[in-house]
This record gives C-alpha cells, sequence and structure tokens, in this order.
C-alpha cells in the first residue's frame, strides 16, 4: 500500500502514475519525471491519493518543476513545433508518401537545443519508403541527429490519439500498455455484426475493446443452455431462442402461449435446477 499520482505529457495525453516521493503536489503542478533521455516536466492531472496496490514498482517524481525546466520545456516544445513544419515541408518536396505523426526532440546537457540534440521524427506509409536523402536535408535544416520511424496502425492512433465511436478517448492512448491480440471470433462470439465500419478502432484494426468482454461471453457459453435447448423455468417448459449475456440470461419461448421471457441463467441451468429440488424444503 502506499501513495499514487498521475501525469501527463500532453493535455489530454497518456497518463503516468508515479509515486509522489512525499512531495506535496496538487492538480496543475509541472513536476520532473524520470525518462531514458533524463528528467522531463510533466502536468500532474490526479492528486496523490493512497492506493492499495504495492507502489515499489512505480518510478517516483524527481521533483517540482523550477523556472529553468520550465524555459527547457518550452524551448523542446518549440524545437519539436520547428521540426514539425520541416518535415513536413521536405516530405512535400521530396514527393514520399509519408505522413507526420509525432515529433520527439531530446536537448544535449548544455541546454542550448542545437548541436548534440537528436530529434526522432514519427511516420506512416503505406509501404517502406527510401527516405535517406530527406535524412540528409533534415539534419541541414535542423542542424542536429534526426532519426525517422514508421509506425504501425495501432500505433499511430496510439500516438495521436483520438474518440473511439464509444465517446471516449482510445484506449491506446490512455491507459492501455501493451497491444494484446484481437481476432474475428472474439466479435463473433460477442453476436456483434461482421460489419468492418462497426467493429474497427480509429486505427482501423478491431477494436481493442472486444478482449475486454470475451472472458465473459466464453464462461457464459460454457455455463448457460445453448440456443435450442429445451429448458424449465419459473414460467414454464420452453426452448432457448436467444441469450443476454450482459444480463446474465436468456430468452426463452414458452410452450404454453408462445411468448418470450427473460430467465436467468442460473434459473435454468441444470445444477442449479437440481440444488433447488434438493434443498426446496
Amino acid at each position: 500500500m502506499g501513495m499514487l499520482c498521475a501525469v501527463s505529457f500532453n493535455r489530454y495525453g497518456r497518463l503516468y502514475y508515479l509515486d509522489p516521493g512525499g512531495l506535496q503536489i496538487a492538480v496543475g503542478d509541472r513536476v520532473l519525471v524520470p525518462t531514458d533521455d533524463g528528467t522531463e516536466v510533466a502536468e500532474c492531472v490526479w492528486a496523490p491519493q493512497w492506493v492499495s496496490e504495492d507502489t515499489d514498482g512505480f518510478p517516483k517524481v524527481a521533483g517540482l518543476a523550477d523556472d529553468a525546466d520550465l524555459r527547457r520545456d518550452d524551448l523542446l516544445r518549440r524545437r519539436k513545433a520547428e521540426a514539425k513544419v520541416a518535415a513536413k515541408r521536405l516530405i512535400r518536396e521530396h514527393q514520399l508518401p509519408m505522413k507526420v505523426v509525432a515529433v520527439d526532440h531530446v536537448i544535449e546537457s548544455g541546454g542550448t537545443g542545437t548541436g548534440g540534440s537528436r530529434t526522432t521524427i514519427y511516420f506512416t506509409a503505406p509501404h517502406r519508403v527510401d527516405f535517406r536523402s530527406l535524412v540528409r536535408d533534415l539534419g541541414a535544416t535542423l542542424h542536429c541527429r534526426v532519426e525517422l520511424r514508421q509506425l504501425s496502425a495501432r500505433d499511430s492512433a496510439r500516438v495521436q490519439g483520438g474518440i473511439g465511436s464509444c465517446g471516449r478517448d482510445l484506449c491506446c492512448a490512455t491507459f492501455l500498455t501493451d497491444f494484446e491480440p484481437v481476432t474475428i471470433r472474439m466479435a463473433k462470439d460477442q453476436d456483434l455484426p461482421l460489419n468492418p465500419l462497426r467493429i474497427s478502432g480509429a486505427c482501423g484494426r478491431l477494436m481493442c475493446c472486444l478482449k475486454y468482454e470475451h472472458p465473459l461471453y466464453q464462461q457464459f457459453q460454457a455455463t448457460a443452455p445453448a440456443v435450442g435447448t429445451r429448458v424449465s423455468t419459473p414460467e414454464g417448459d420452453g426452448r432457448v431462442v436467444a441469450h443476454s449475456v450482459p444480463r446474465d440470461a436468456v430468452v426463452v419461448r414458452m410452450d404454453a402461449d408462445g411468448s418470450r421471457c427473460s430467465c436467468s441463467r442460473a434459473s435454468v441451468c441444470g445444477p442449479r435446477q437440481q440444488h433447488d429440488e434438493r434443498y426446496a424444503d
């Protein structure tokens, strides 16, 4: 048990959870976060709170950002904006089928923002692209070492962010850390329409949220009577015609009058009925 706070490097961006380390941090404070390229400035979006999980493995906040850190962060953001504009212009000049998705810039220890810096440009393209001449022109324009990295469709959506069909921020851009495999079988098991426009996310791939409820559907199908099975319900005998997994119920067409009723899965399962008959008295 310990305390955790959440920070974000960009407005509405991915949340990162850190141990405040005894610092008094409020929402909106700018803090220093340790990264592979040194400490970077982030904004606190969730004040420190006690959590039941073990917090030993979480990184600690390096401290509160001072004026020098904020000036360095402003310089970093300006360099990113300049690199993005330059990259788009040179891509048009070289007539390459590339789309700039994001730019990352690392400032050297001196903090001047020029010699020794590294700019990484993330892009998407329909196929592999020969960008060797582009890298040379970018290096001459930005006066730093330049790296270009091609992103997949899912990684592009994670970096850019957006709003999903549910109306919320994309899962991959907020809390998902790894992409788990999603298959069309999951959509079939959940009786979803196999329309790519209905089951695809912003990246054009199958929605990651298909994975969330799939174990629930698997458990339901393993214990509930299959469609077409005759069952006995509190309302009488009938035949199962549909499943309602979110409500943990089955739809039964009654033999008496042909009407349909929704019964809980437990009320029509054999083991539950045997239990009720045995201990009814």
